[in-house]
């Protein structure tokens, strides 16, 4: 049985678009997280104001 040529060079593509793209996910989060939960009130009202304006729905 023959091995495909391609598959390694897929699965390290695959990998390698993955991987930053899962951090960026989670960094995202974590930063939503971090100033949305914020005990700096202009923190979170920048925050606020910024979901707002980008028309993301908040309440």
């Amino acid at each position: 049985m023959l091995a495909e040529p391609h598959s390694s060079q897929t699965l390290r593509l695959t990998t390698t678009r993955l991987i930053p793209a899962l951090s960026a996910i989670m960094l995202g989060f974590a930063l939503l997280l971090v100033v949305g939960f914020a005990p700096i009130a202009e923190v979170h009202n920048a925050t606020h104001d910024t979901r707002h304006a980008t028309g993301f729905p908040c309440h």
